[in-house]
């Protein structure tokens, strides 16, 4: 018999958990831009859902999110997390299941980090050791 790797700390999600996250993810995107979410930090804040991460029962689901404009990430996530009963309710009557998932956020930070290395790469120090590098 064959060893599968599943469950083994090197393994990534299953296809199992991939669809479901996405599915969720998709969900969570309508909910949020089609309810009227009361949480004074989410006022008039456009909130994007990068990336949303499965556990392998599928009982827990992590979103990463952020907001379109200055507001902090962290901010949108904290105010979701205060949402999270809300907006599991509404995600349980919107995809089919099992299980509705418990919902936790986390700040999705990747477009910051992106805009950082964009930075980098535009500086004159590097611009300069690109050119050099090129010369070699």
């Amino acid at each position: 018999m064959k060893n599968k790797s599943r469950g083994h700390a090197g393994a990534g999600p299953s296809q199992r958990q991939l669809r479901a996250a996405e599915l969720v993810r998709h969900a969570l995107v309508e909910i949020i831009a089609r309810e009227d979410l009361r949480d004074p930090d989410l006022k008039g804040v456009s909130v994007t859902v990068g990336e949303v991460r499965a556990s392998p029962d599928l009982k827990h689901m992590t979103a990463f999110v952020s907001a379109l404009g200055p507001t902090d990430p962290r901010v949108v996530a904290q105010a979701l997390g205060r949402c999270s009963g809300f907006l599991r309710n509404r995600l349980g009557r919107s995809v089919d299941l099992r299980f509705t998932p418990d919902l936790h956020f986390q700040p999705d930070i990747s477009y910051d980090e992106a805009r950082h290395i964009d930075e980098l790469l535009a500086s004159p120090e590097v611009a300069r050791d690109l050119k050099r590098g090129g010369e070699d």
